[in-house]
Order: C-alpha cells, then sequence, then structure tokens
C-alpha cells in the first residue's frame, strides 16, 4: 500500500496546499524539509509506547477502510483548501491552522502524558482547598472558640480568594506566560498553607486561608489553557475530560486523610500553653502536598508554544515543539523521525513592542511602576474585549451556564452534609432523658453525662469531678454549697438556675453558659484558657464519609462523558447533563431518611460532573489564545461567586423548609442546561 505522506513534502511558496498563506506570496508560511513521516496511528492506544505500529499490516486495508493516515492527510487538505479560499484570512487565523497542523506531528504520547500528571496535581490541589476547612472546621472551632459568624466567615473565605485569584492569574496567564504564572500561584498556595497551619489566632488563619485561596484560584484557568495548547484537535475534548478527574480525586485524597490524621488528636505537640499544634493542623500540612508535587513538576515542564508564537519568540516555542516532537516519537520507538518544520508564523503585536519600549526606560523602579500599570491595563482591556461584538454573545452565555451550574453544586455540597446532620441531631435529640424535680444530696458525680434535660432540681452539697458533660441543660434548678472540679463540656447551658456558695475549679463552664441564672458568693478559680478538643468526639466522621461518596460518585459520570465527549459533542453533554441533574434534585422531595439523602448526593455528583466536563472543554473552545485564561478566569470567578451565594442560601434553610433549596436548584439547573443547547459545537474546531 502506497504511503499517503510519501509526496507530501512541505515548502515555502508554491502551489502546495501547507506553503504560503495569506494572499501575498511574499508572506512567509511555515516550511518543511526533507521526507515526510507518518502520523502516529491513531487506532491505537497512546498507552503503548514504544509499539512500532509501521511493521503491522492495517487490519483495513483489504476491507476497503481507510487508513487513519488517510483520513488525517484528507482533513488537512480540506482545511488547507478552505484556506486557499478565504482571502481574507488573518494571521492569527493562519497561525491556528498551522499550529493544529503541527501538533498532529507531534503526536499525542509521553510529552502529554507527563504534562498531563503535573497539571493534574495542580487540579487536585484545587479540589483539596476547596475541602480543607470544612474538615478541619469541626475541631478548629473549638481549638480557636469560633463563633457562629466567625466559622460562617472561615467557610466562604476561601471561596472569596479562589475568585479574588482566578481573575488574577488567568488575565496574567495571557500576559505573561501559562507556566510562569501557574509556578507564581502554586507557590503562594504553598506558602500560605504551610503558614496557616501554624497559625494561633483566628485572624491570622483567616488571611493566610485567604492568601492560599487566591494562590490556588488561578490553578483552574490556568491548568486547562496550558493543557489545552498541547492536544490535536480530535483528542482534545476526551484528554481534557480526564484531566478533570483529578479533582475528584482531590476530594478523595482530602477524605481519606482527614479521617486517617484529624481523629487522632495526639499527633501534635504543644509549647506550653500559647502554641498548639493539634491533629487538623498536620492535616492542613499534608494537604498541600499536591500543590508542592505539581510545583517540583512544573519546573521541568516547557512554556505553552501557542502563547510564546502569539508574543513573537517564534525561536523559543519551535524548540519547544521540536522537543515534543522528538520526546513522543523516541517513546514510540521511532527516534528516526525528524522535526520537519523550519518557520512558523508569528505575529507580532503592538502591546509587546510597548512593553519593550518602556522597559528601556527609567530607573529599576520607574520600569518596574510601568509594566505593572501597563499589566494592569491590557489585563483589563482583555477582560473588556470578552464583552466585544464577537465574543459578547458567547460570553454572556457562558456567564449563565457556569453561575446556575455553579450556585446549585455548590449550594447542594454543603446542603447535604448539613441536612444529614439535622436529621442526626434530629434523631439525637429524640433520645433525650429528661429529668424532672429530682433532689440529690451529699452525691458524687463521678460519671460523664450526655443528652439530658435536668428540670427545676435540686443539688445540695454535690461534687461534679473531672467528668464531661454534653448536651446537658439544667432549667430553674438550684445548686448550693456544690463543688466542680475538671470540667470538659460541650454544648452545656445553666438557664434561670440559683446557684448559692458553689465553687468552679479549673472547668470551661464560663459566665456565657449561665443563662439568667443567680450567682450568689459562687466561685471560679482557675478556668480553662481557650478552647478544648474533645476528643472522645466523633470528630465528625459522617462529614469524611459524605464527601468521600459524593467524590467516588464522580467517577462514573467521568469516564462517561470523557469517552463520548468527541463522539455526542459538547454542548449535548452539558444540556443533557444539567437537565437529569435537575431530574436528581427534584426527587429530594421525596428523601426522608439520611441513606436516602446520601444515594441522591451520589447519583447527582455523578452526572453533574459530566456537565462540568462539558463546560471546561467549551470555554477553552471557544475563546482565542490570547484571550483563553482570562475568559477562563473571569467565568471560574464567577462561578466562585456562585459558589459563595449558593453555599450562604442553601445553609440558611437546613432545618427550615427542603422546598426552597431544591427549588433553587431545579430552576437554576434547568435554566443553564436551556442555555448550554444554544451554543455552538465545538468538537470539530481548530484551537484559536
Amino acid at each position: 500500500m502506497a504511503d499517503p505522506y510519501q509526496n507530501n513534502v512541505y515548502h515555502q511558496g508554491g502551489g502546495d496546499p501547507y506553503g504560503t498563506y495569506g494572499e501575498g506570496g511574499d508572506q512567509e508560511g511555515y516550511g518543511y524539509q526533507g521526507e515526510s513521516y507518518p502520523q502516529e496511528e491513531d487506532a491505537a492506544s497512546d498507552a503503548t509506547e514504544g509499539h512500532d505500529d509501521e511493521d503491522q499490516m492495517y487490519e483495513g486495508e483489504y476491507q476497503g477502510i481507510p487508513h487513519p493516515d488517510e483520513v488525517k492527510a484528507a482533513q488537512r487538505a480540506a482545511r488547507a483548501k478552505a484556506r486557499q479560499a478565504q482571502a481574507g484570512a488573518t494571521e492569527l487565523e493562519e497561525l491556528a491552522e498551522q499550529y493544529e497542523d503541527i501538533m498532529e506531528d507531534c503526536g499525542h504520547g509521553r510529552f502529554q502524558w507527563s504534562l498531563f500528571i503535573v497539571l493534574g496535581l495542580a487540579l487536585m490541589a484545587d479540589g483539596v482547598e476547596c475541602f480543607v476547612v470544612g474538615f478541619v472546621l469541626p475541631s478548629a472551632e473549638k481549638d480557636m472558640c469560633l463563633s457562629n459568624g466567625e466559622k460562617g466567615m472561615l467557610g466562604l473565605i476561601v471561596f472569596l480568594g479562589m475568585m479574588v485569584g482566578a481573575f488574577i492569574w488567568g488575565g496574567m496567564a495571557d500576559k505573561l506566560g501559562r507556566r510562569k504564572c501557574l509556578i507564581w500561584a502554586l507557590t503562594i498556595n504553598c506558602v500560605f498553607a504551610f503558614l496557616s497551619s501554624f497559625a494561633q489566632g483566628y485572624g491570622f488563619f483567616l488571611f493566610f486561608r485567604l492568601i492560599s485561596g487566591i494562590g490556588i484560584g488561578g490553578s483552574v484557568p490556568i491548568v486547562y489553557s496550558y493543557f489545552s495548547e498541547f492536544l490535536q484537535m480530535d483528542k482534545r475534548g476526551e484528554h481534557l475530560s480526564w484531566l478533570c478527574m483529578f479533582w475528584m480525586v482531590g476530594g478523595i485524597y482530602a477524605s481519606f486523610t482527614a479521617w486517617g490524621i484529624i481523629p487522632h488528636y495526639g499527633w501534635g505537640f504543644s509549647m506550653g500553653t500559647e502554641f498548639q499544634f493539634h491533629s487538623w493542623r498536620v492535616f492542613v500540612l499534608v494537604c498541600a502536598l499536591p500543590a508542592i508535587t505539581s510545583l517540583v513538576g512544573l519546573m521541568f515542564m516547557p512554556e505553552s508554544p501557542r502563547f510564546l508564537l502569539e508574543n513573537a519568540k517564534h525561536d523559543e516555542a519551535w524548540m519547544i515543539l521540536k522537543n515534543v516532537h522528538d520526546t513522543n516519537w523516541r517513546a514510540k520507538g521511532q527516534p528516526e523521525k525528524v522535526f520537519q518544520v523550519t518557520h512558523i508564523k508569528a505575529p507580532k503585536t503592538q502591546e509587546d513592542e510597548f512593553i519593550e519600549i518602556q522597559s528601556a526606560t527609567g530607573t529599576a523602579m520607574q520600569r518596574w511602576a510601568v509594566r505593572t500599570l501597563t499589566l494592569c491595563k491590557l489585563v483589563l482591556k482583555n477582560v473588556a474585549s470578552l464583552l466585544g461584538p464577537e465574543l459578547r454573545l458567547s460570553t454572556m452565555f457562558m456567564a449563565i451556564i457556569w453561575f446556575t451550574m455553579a450556585f446549585s453544586y455548590y449550594g447542594l455540597g454543603v446542603w447535604f452534609p448539613d441536612m444529614i446532620k439535622y436529621l442526626q441531631q434530629e434523631e439525637y435529640e429524640s433520645k433525650v432523658k429528661v429529668f424532672h424535680r429530682e433532689r440529690v444530696e451529699r452525691f458524687h458525680f463521678n460519671f460523664s453525662l450526655e443528652n439530658q434535660i435536668h428540670r427545676e432540681g435540686e443539688y445540695i452539697n454535690d461534687k461534679f469531678i473531672n467528668i464531661q458533660m454534653k448536651s446537658v441543660k439544667f432549667e430553674n434548678s438550684l445548686f448550693e454549697d456544690c463543688y466542680f472540679e475538671d470540667i470538659e463540656s460541650t454544648e452545656t447551658i445553666f438557664e434561670n438556675c440559683t446557684i448559692r456558695s458553689t465553687v468552679f475549679y479549673n472547668t470551661d463552664l464560663y459566665e456565657e453558659r449561665f443563662i439568667d441564672c443567680r450567682l450568689e458568693n459562687t466561685t471560679f478559680l482557675h478556668n480553662k484558657k481557650g478552647c478544648h478538643l474533645d476528643i472522645d468526639e466523633e470528630n465528625d466522621v459522617l462529614i469524611y464519609l459524605v464527601s468521600f461518596l459524593g467524590s467516588l460518585a464522580v467517577l462514573p459520570g467521568n469516564i462517561i462523558s470523557a469517552l463520548f465527549m468527541e463522539k455526542i459533542g459538547r454542548v449535548k453533554i452539558i444540556g443533557l447533563s444539567m437537565l437529569i441533574s435537575a431530574g436528581c434534585t427534584f426527587f429530594l422531595f421525596l428523601s426522608f431518611s439520611q441513606a436516602a439523602i446520601i444515594a441522591w448526593q451520589c447519583l447527582f455528583c455523578g452526572v453533574s460532573v459530566a456537565a462540568w466536563n462539558g463546560i471546561e472543554v467549551i470555554t477553552v473552545e471557544l475563546y482565542p489564545a490570547s484571550k483563553r485564561a482570562t475568559a477562563f478566569g473571569v467565568l471560574n470567578a464567577l462561578c466562585k461567586l456562585a459558589a459563595i451565594l449558593g453555599t450562604s442560601i442553601f445553609a440558611s434553610f437546613v432545618g427550615v423548609t427542603k422546598v426552597v433549596p431544591i427549588l433553587l436548584s431545579c430552576t437554576a439547573l434547568v435554566c443553564g442546561g436551556l442555555v448550554a443547547l444554544k451554543l455552538p459545537e465545538t468538537r470539530e474546531k481548530i484551537l484559536q
């Protein structure tokens, strides 16, 4: 069988379809020299590196089935013909066509899989960041004596930081480079995550988590833009979907490590009474490992050549593309394949020239100020261009889809575990023991009290020594000549009680625990400072379990969406997944038990991940390279804003009604799904 590429020699000028681009014959395209070698076999698995496919007979040769290389050659010829017919093609459009052809020649192999792992770890770090505060909050609230308002702020501060980070790093990645900005973002995340684990006060811990969130907020918009620019068109949707799986792995990693570390209170150390390093702080440190690992891996990865070409850095881009080509073909056992590209059109932009002019004038401080000001102006100009005539409709549609999906997903993500905890609390309260008008005199309480209500009781000359009180309430009771020592309490209060001649020694029963009580000749000695950690408490194991099941349920949806992303298309996957997710939320009306809510949560997470995959893939493909990370950053920032609103609104209805959260999420998903069906399909679109 004749080699379809045998006579396809790339050169500049002439009548070859891959020759000169544009109208004028004096414009340079990108050239190939020497013999061209066949492209990789698409029918073979990319995982079988080192296997020489050319030694095998193509199975469909005698069945009239076109060889994959022939199909690819025909696609190239069709694109070249369309390019010649399009007399008004711009330099950037020509560059997009050239770049796609080069990426096809480079193939998909070892280099892409290495980058896949490194960027996947960065995405995993983003997933971990979303779970960290939720897991440590039950322990941190006691360690730092947090009020309900402070707990709520701590839960939202991460999303606030990620929202700011997504906007900043997304815009900067289009001007300074994907790799450079991702390295800085992950570095900030690692440093401030480390500092937050040692912060003893609430203010410092809040500030460090905010800056850590700003750092990790850049991972999502940069990772997808970065990885997509190393993928050829027919593999882009599938492999970007596989990349999404790392976010699920982040949730599983956080759940497992929290389950294995936080309950072990002894895994820490203390330096006096002012510095405590408990197990939850060890967990915060461990959660930084994915970001650290990704940061190390990025040191060995190159910048996106597409970004370099957009910024007129032809030589650097050529060297990187050559390295990608050689790495892949050596791994496939064909080191003799030579990178044939001799020239790539790299348009010069006015923005780059402006920065170059300014960087050659003034002092170092003046140059820094001018560069910073110029960068801010360029980023804001890029953001404003998303609402220009060409992109306005796409941006509005994507904003609606991102917002509605995030509002429902993150809102229900908080509502599910909170609702389960509420049902557990109801069951717990239903088993409360009530003691009415009991009289206890000269008795030594040396056993713990739990889930009890004591009304109108009288306690005369009694001793409460070295015990724990959990969910205990004393109402309208009398304590006279009593002695309390070494008491640890949780949700324990005294209401309308009379306390006479009583001593509280080394207890955590502060004055706020005594509501409308009369304290007569009562003494508080050596009260415990700070808040204690309840060692015997279950440490909210249910939180870990629910998060783990929700993350694990994503796996089937992730696999299915990745396999069918190219076959079904992005638009249909987004629309159908959001509408099915809306149906899942509607059936929550029929859920009256913890098991039912967990089951529907798993189903919702499994279906909604397909929508997320499609949203992230189509966001990359709708925008040109010069605006890709900026658009992704703006939309991801909008996503985090929706997350803040969703978690706040949905959490406020727990224990009140489930009608409002269900109707809100269902309505949002239906609206988003219908809007998604209006988007243009991008699966066969060259990355602009």
